[in-house]
């Protein structure tokens, strides 16, 4: 089994590579897209042995896990809060978080955050467009209501006898 650490940035993914025993098998970056990734899954996919991998949760994490998990790897979002503590703070970097991460996952320790399955996102995500699409309906039912009461609350001028 292979353990992959991941760390993200804005422009680039830094990878660790170890092997079951602890042992670096390949230190490297990826470009963050469809095509980086995919070209990284191709590049440890040689290795024929079934992938685990952490990431830090941040931005684009989400992105990246669920690439990966199409590409048959198993991978989990770190709390960003709680993984933060366990790198040696004098020398903090990216390839350094990556080797944290990946060591991590060797030792079953990945603080990971819960994630819902693809359908459940996808029913969420419909319901947030349904509001998205409601809103400016009762936004403009609740301005005719405004206007309504407001007429009916003037007082009406009378008239002298």
């Amino acid at each position: 089994m292979l353990h992959v650490g991941l760390d993200l940035s804005r422009t680039r993914l830094d990878v660790h590579v170890m092997h079951e025993a602890g042992a670096p098998m390949l230190v490297t970056t990826a470009a963050p897209d469809v095509g980086g990734l995919a070209s990284l899954a191709a590049r440890i996919g040689a290795f024929e042995q079934p992938v685990t991998a952490a990431i830090e949760s941040m931005t684009g994490a989400r992105f990246v896990h669920d690439q990966l998990e199409l590409r048959g790897w198993n991978v989990e979002i770190a709390d960003a809060v709680k993984v933060k503590g366990l790198a040696p703070p004098a020398a903090k970097t990216d390839r350094i978080d990556a080797w944290v991460l990946a060591e991590l996952s060797r030792r079953e320790l990945v603080p990971a955050i819960w994630l819902p399955d693809p359908g459940v996102r996808a029913e969420r995500e419909r319901a947030r467009w349904r509001l998205h699409l409601n809103r400016p309906r009762s936004r403009s039912g609740s301005e005719s209501t405004g206007e309504w009461n407001r007429a009916r609350t003037e007082e009406v001028p009378r008239r002298a006898a």
